[in-house]
């Protein structure tokens, strides 16, 4: 059995990978990225290396054969160049499906996300047939939705796909969510946004890989599985008290401050219009609309489609996700050191 991931190095990539070893081991399991990295090579998993934006390059990789593609690689930010978005995002899906009918790849596991029909309200037990919305506050969300519905609409009786949209992912080996929560504590930048009751889906990393390899299995000729998007996650849980407890754990004082719901969302209009302005893309501005709602409303999904149709049970608990995130100090020390929280910032 021969599979292939994109962005494999990454963070959910890598654990897809082990994932994967971990039940097939005699599988050949390929990742594909721009670079090399060492910890794959250590698990003897060998790297494809190209540009999913260019189809030669991925026509390159397809041609060598394989079965099943777990398409994780994405670029991820609140803020930047819409061409970057589009041409990694959306372009790169696009070479990826294309080669992938070309080559006879039978499997197609997309990493989606529930950006893609996150509204300006929020979301509270919301199921899959929540529709995307009209206008996406910021390129990653648009790209992710375009990609999704390329991705969905691709599936047939050669080719079939699915997407899975884990939320707010975390865990050992992060280099996102925990880091900028950390980081910015630590130099006094976080505010709770809103009341701090807001609840949402959180997903340990472990789990949102179990869940993908249950999809890999479960995507076969006539199963309910092909064609479909599902929300992954962990919750609904208060929002503030998980980023306390990451925190409190990292030896951190958590945030005294808040900030209105509204005028945050306010401040995010006005930075992103100065952002513009400027031709500004790095650094991202220090708030926008998207990240205030993130903050400050409900956003969490119902699961049961995914438990129903995947036979996904989350058995590692949110505390004992904590339990091993912080069980070695070197597993984030590095976070909390000035030089890395500069390095993070720029």
């Amino acid at each position: 059995m021969r599979i292939l991931v994109t962005g494999g190095g990454g963070f959910l990539g890598t654990w897809i990978i082990k994932e994967l070893l971990r039940k097939y081991p005699t599988a050949m399991v390929t990742n594909f990225s721009r670079h090399a990295y060492e910890h794959l090579e250590a698990m003897a998993v060998p790297t494809i290396r190209g540009d999913i934006s260019k189809i030669e390059d991925v026509e390159r990789a397809l041609a060598q054969g394989f079965e099943a593609i777990f398409h994780v690689a994405s670029l991820v930010g609140m803020w930047g160049k819409a061409e970057s978005f589009d041409r990694i995002n959306v372009l790169g899906t696009e070479n990826l499906l294309s080669a992938s009918k070309k080559f006879g790849v039978k499997r197609f596991i997309y990493t989606g996300s529930p950006s893609s029909v996150f509204g300006r309200g929020g979301h509270a037990g919301a199921d899959e047939t929540l529709p995307y919305p009209q206008i996406h506050l910021g390129h990653y969300a648009r790209t992710k939705a375009l990609a999704e519905q390329l991705v969905l609409a691709a599936n047939d009786e050669n080719l079939h796909t699915v997407s899975l949209r884990p939320h707010l992912i975390w865990g050992p080996g992060d280099q996102h969510l925990i880091p900028r929560v950390m980081n910015q504590a630590r130099v006094g930048k976080l505010k709770i946004v809103g009341s701090g009751d807001n609840q949402v889906d959180v997903i340990y990393v472990e789990e949102a890989a179990k869940a993908h390899v249950l999809a890999f299995e479960k995507l076969t000729t006539g199963s309910p599985v092909c064609g479909q998007a599902y929300f992954l996650g962990q919750g609904p849980i208060r929002l503030w008290d998980f980023v306390q407890e990451i925190l409190r754990r990292g030896e951190i004082d958590p945030p005294e401050s808040s900030v209105n719901l509204k005028l945050a969302y306010f401040m995010g209009w006005i930075f992103e219009k100065i952002w513009i302005l400027a031709g500004i893309y790095s650094p991202e501005p220090p708030v926008t609309r998207f990240v205030a709602l993130n903050m400050g409303v409900d956003h969490w999904f119902s699961h049961e489609k995914a438990k129903r149709d995947l036979g996904w049970n989350p058995e590692i608990s949110i505390e004992e996700g904590m339990n091993r995130l912080f069980a070695k100090r070197e597993g984030y020390r590095h976070l909390l050191t000035p030089s890395e929280i500069s390095l993070n910032q720029k």
